[in-house]
């Protein structure tokens, strides 16, 4: 009897300690919960510059662009490995005529104000975005569009003007995205956005930080990471810094200048993509002597750009064409177009029409990219018998300064997110956006009506030829000067899992987590 007591004692013991140890589990904390030695589904992303706002209508800039693409969603979105156009939002779409776009949406979708994703909310959007009263930056995008009536609670009819044949590379920009009717009309989304996107916001402190959280109530599965952080970190060896010691776990846009130490980090992987996005030097093409040919081929003829591209160290791509490798319209004929460093060439040049010893105004960003190129084209300048002056702004700043024409020369960057050789020369050339995108100023009627030709075509092949017509044009015009294409690269933490960029340069956190 006795050793029967005892195993029964033992038994209940070992019952009452199992229980207690069940108890004490982390099996029923939930997803993204961290035991001991697990990694937190938090990420902090670093960015030199600020965000100037996060209202996909009343922003063009790619820094607000990597807080606005989490936020919110487009009716379409680009395949990052096959760049075909693919719906998002949208669930199909249909032409029964040319100029005609009937598109069924995806049922069930909410915002993160509660409110219903629908028909109406895409014809709100696309109606404030078209609205001359909203200015909206991007408004070149949806400006083929004559009409958006609402066939149902999920169907839209999207009557163009012409045929537009880069739709819907239009519709899966990330300044097309959807935003809440309700949302926008009772607040102010570019301080407090509010989309159907993986993330939700949390806080802006300006200067600092954006702050998002994980939708739960996503229409997709909810995203693994529960936390992002955007953080303002100006100087990019501080950034390198911190992502060495783990304070901050990714950063894109990398330069020639920190690669070398970014490569020797045992925590940091490092990726590198051909891509979509240009840089360039832009004329003033209302003002002298930028406004003058033989003045911008002089500039053009002193520029040593193979050496330029060549401290890029593998970061950026040589090229007189404006339509970009990656980009649909290019054809390397257009590379023949352009001019070549001639440093001879450039003296005469601006010995001949009198311009050796003038003066110029370079109006530059404070962004290390944009700094480093100046720099480089300033001595070049300098060789060649200019007195160039670099005015630097902060970004935003710098938006506002070179929006009003206020330089000779600048340097700025197009990421080319729809990848539509279209939708790279019309906001940018186009007199219709002088005073708006179009910072330098162009006209020209003859390449205004191909571009228009190319927007105006359904059939690809067609809108190809003119899209190559228009290219050859411009580049012999010169009111750019193409630095570089670029390779779309970031660095981040061993233990970012997931991460994909698009040749464009856009990534989405959605399918990342850590590890």
């Amino acid at each position: 009897m006795k050793m029967k007591r005892l195993i029964t004692c033992l038994l209940t013991l070992i019952l009452l300690v199992s229980t207690a140890l069940v108890g004490c589990s982390s099996g029923d904390s939930g997803k993204g919960s961290a035991g001991e030695g697990d990694v937190p589904q938090e990420l902090t992303y670093a960015s030199t510059t600020k965000a100037v706002g996060l209202s996909p209508i009343e922003t063009n800039d790619s820094v607000s662009s990597r807080v606005i693409e989490q936020i919110y969603e487009t009716l379409f979105v680009r395949d990052p490995e096959t760049m075909e156009i693919v719906p998002k939002l949208a669930e199909s779409y249909e032409n029964p005529d040319p100029k005609t776009w009937v598109i069924k949406l995806k049922e069930g979708v909410k915002f993160h104000d509660g409110t219903d994703f629908n028909a109406e909310a895409v014809k709100y959007t696309f109606d404030k975005f078209r609205d001359p009263e909203t200015a909206a930056p991007r408004a070149s995008l949806l400006e083929p569009i004559e009409s958006i009536e609402v066939k149902d609670e999920y169907t839209v009819i999207i009557k163009t003007k012409e045929p537009y044949g880069p739709m819907l590379a239009a519709l899966s920009h990330t300044n097309a995205s959807i935003v809440s009717p309700t949302a926008d009309e009772e607040g102010n989304l570019n301080k407090e956005p509010v989309g159907t996107g993986p993330f939700k916001f949390v806080e802006w402190v300006s200067g600092d930080h954006i702050s998002l959280e994980a939708n739960e109530e996503y229409w997709q599965d909810p995203p693994q990471l529960e936390k992002v952080t955007f953080k303002v970190v100006p100087e990019v060896n501080t950034a390198v810094s911190m992502l060495q010691t783990g304070e901050v776990q990714f950063i894109d846009g990398l330069t020639a200048e920190h690669l070398p130490r970014l490569e020797s980090l045992k925590n940091v992987e490092i990726m590198k993509k051909e891509g979509t996005p240009i840089s360039y030097l832009g004329f003033n093409m209302q003002k002298d002597p930028s406004s003058e040919l033989p003045f911008r081929q002089a500039v053009a003829h002193a520029l040593n750009r193979e050496a330029y591209v060549e401290k890029l160290k593998g970061l950026g791509v040589q090229s007189n064409s404006i339509i970009g490798p990656k980009v649909f319209g290019y054809d390397k004929s257009a590379e023949q177009s352009g001019y070549e460093y001639d440093p001879e060439k450039a003296k005469q040049l601006l010995e001949e029409n009198g311009y050796d010893g003038k003066e110029v105004k370079m109006l530059v960003a404070n962004t290390p990219v944009y700094m480093n190129m100046a720099e480089i084209v300033q001595a070049q300048l300098k060789e060649a018998g200019l007195k160039p002056q670099i005015e630097t702004l902060e970004w935003g700043t710098f938006l506002d300064v070179s929006k009003k024409g206020e330089f000779d020369i600048t340097f700025l960057g197009w990421t080319n997110s729809t990848a539509d050789g279209s939708e790279l020369l019309y906001p940018n050339l186009h007199s219709d956006n002088i005073g708006s995108s179009n910072r330098v100023q162009y006209s020209n009627p003859e390449f205004d009506k191909l571009v228009d030709e190319s927007r105006n075509i359904v059939d690809q092949e067609e809108r190809k030829q003119k899209l190559m017509e228009a290219n050859e044009m411009v580049v012999k015009d010169i009111p750019w000067v193409v630095m570089n294409h670029g390779i779309v690269t970031a660095a981040y933490d061993k233990s970012v899992k997931g991460l994909e960029m698009d040749p464009t340069g856009q990534w989405s956190l959605y399918n990342v987590h850590r590890e």
